[in-house]
């Protein structure tokens, strides 16, 4: 796979060591003074697999890490913790009205895959970026942003606390993305519902904008909804994974972040549908508004139909060729039009 890039830190005593290089990781695995984060950017199979020799990876994991499509868990096997997360990212519209708004908020949510593997005192993380260097967009960016994770360690001084607080900011970042990708999605459907009632607004836009919306909502709940797991197994295991008692409170309110962001996407779920019931209730109302319509013109359209037919025909009859029964025929018109308009105004069909 091309795009390939290698990044990472080594720690000694809570002191950053100048220089990393993959090849030392094996090296200062089993060293208690030192701490060992190491990113893989889209790595090659072979790449990956050579460390996993050296650290003694589960295979399965390895495939997991590599495979198109895996899903969000977290397993523990025998010598290391495998954990598998999404990054989200969801651009905002910037049309507020009209047709521009709902074409403008067709956004879709765009996915990073990061793989994790937890060994003693290293972090391995691996990421596949979407396409990788196979998409040939040079306006490509990436969802998720490791610069951010690296300076939260920075500023709380997570090397201290071990392997834990560098898995702990990593997933504090992983569910903030949730966080805000949720809060758009619910500005989204806000504006979606000032919408229903926009009658510049075709129906037709209003349902692509409405499905729209919906199959972002899925996608999101597929990787939000299985992170609770992933936070449990991480809290129980804390102590197998490194993890210290001081760094409870702080996994403790990830996992109620987590709670939090799973309970918002179950309300605009229940939303979506709202909005999407509502738009069907409102195209019946404007189509029964418009029946009415039809029915009450198409009444007042029969009237001189009917008189006017009546009078045409070839046979005589009082007022037969003579002006007084063109008056007649005429004053019957306007009084039988006029009746029927003023009550269908008066029962709101016209």
């Amino acid at each position: 796979m091309s795009n390939q890039a290698v990044r990472g830190q080594i720690w000694h005593k809570g002191k950053p060591v100048d220089g990393f290089e993959l090849e030392k990781v094996s090296d200062c695995i089993d060293d208690p003074d030192r701490l060992v984060w190491a990113d893989l950017i889209n790595p090659s199979h072979d790449t990956l697999t050579r460390l996993a020799e050296e650290l003694s990876l589960n295979k399965w994991a390895v495939e997991d890490a590599l495979a198109a499509s895996e899903r969000v868990k977290a397993t523990a096997y025998a010598k290391h913790t495998f954990v598998t997360v999404y990054a989200v990212a969801f651009d905002s519209p910037t049309a507020t009205t009209g047709d521009e708004a709902v074409d403008a908020a067709a956004a879709e949510i765009r996915f990073e895959r990061i793989s994790m593997f937890i060994v003693h005192n290293a972090l391995i993380t691996v990421r596949l970026t979407e396409g990788g260097g196979d998409r040939g967009d040079s306006e490509y960016t990436e969802v998720f942003d490791m610069d951010e994770v690296q300076r939260r360690w920075e500023e709380i001084g997570g090397q201290e606390y071990g392997v834990g607080a560098l898995l702990h900011g990593l997933l504090d970042v992983v569910v903030d993305g949730h966080f805000d990708t949720v809060q758009q999605l619910d500005d989204a459907i806000e504006d979606l519902e000032e919408l229903l009632f926009d009658e510049k607004v075709a129906s037709r836009a209003l349902q692509r904008r409405t499905y729209s919306l919906r199959k972002n909502l899925v996608a999101l709940r597929r990787v939000v909804l299985p992170m609770r797991e992933v936070v449990s197994l991480v809290q129980r295991r804390r102590h197998d994974l490194g993890h210290s008692d001081a760094l409870e409170p702080e996994f403790t309110d990830l996992y109620d972040h987590v709670l939090r962001v799973t309970e918002w996407t179950e309300s605009l779920r229940d939303m979506v549908t709202t909005v999407f019931e509502t738009n069907l209730s409102l195209q019946d109302a404007r189509l029964n508004t418009v029946m009415k319509q039809l029915t009450a013109w198409a009444a007042i359209i029969a009237v001189p139909t009917a008189i006017t037919g009546f009078y045409g025909q070839n046979v005589p009859f009082p007022g037969f060729e003579h002006t007084g029964g063109f008056i007649t025929s005429v004053s019957l018109l306007v009084v039988s039009m006029t009746v029927l308009y003023l009550l269908f105004k008066r029962r709101d069909w016209l």
